[in-house]
């Protein structure tokens, strides 16, 4: 499997940086030089020279970069990084979509329509068996269970407070 972690930006200086929008909780791991990451629309990948933070912005140099118009010509493109799950609790949209949803009874309620990605906190999309659909921030005390057996397979539990699927009824 693999994840986006960044999308490149505005070159930063003549020397081929460019910013990036950071789509992972850890760059500092993710951006190190010689890692290398392909890319989104396809092409020959994309080796990291240098990283650093400049006023809060993440700035990247890679080996194919090495002006401002080249680096110009990156803007747009999306790092992607194949994934090994490590992390037990780090799950993707491609693993959640089309998983059961149950209640802490274990009746099921419906299932995963997407993973909503946000600044604060993730939400699941529940489309719930009755038709309607619910989001659901994504924290252990709403969501106590997740068992994923592979790619859209599986179960989670919520335990959504009274009232929380009946917000838009």
């Amino acid at each position: 499997m693999s994840a986006v972690v960044a999308r490149i930006g505005r070159p930063h200086g003549l020397r081929g940086e460019v910013t990036v929008q950071v789509h992972t909780d850890t760059p500092e791991e993710r951006f190190v030089p010689g890692a290398v990451f392909g890319t989104e629309p396809a092409g020959d990948g994309l080796v990291l020279e240098s990283a650093r933070v400049h006023q809060g912005i993440w700035l990247l140099k890679f080996a194919q970069s090495t002006d401002r118009t080249t680096a110009e010509a990156l803007r747009g493109i999306r790092l992607i990084l194949a994934e090994e799950h490590d992390d037990e609790d780090a799950w993707y949209e491609d693993d959640l979509v089309g998983v059961e949803v149950r209640d802490p009874a274990g009746a099921r309620i419906g299932e995963i329509a997407a993973l909503q990605v946000r600044p604060a906190q993730d939400l699941l999309e529940v489309r719930l068996d009755d038709g309607r659909s619910g989001l659901v921030p994504f924290v252990e005390a709403l969501v106590p269970v997740v068992e994923i057996e592979s790619p859209g397979q599986g179960h989670v539990v919520v335990d959504a407070p009274d009232g929380l699927f009946d917000l838009d009824a």
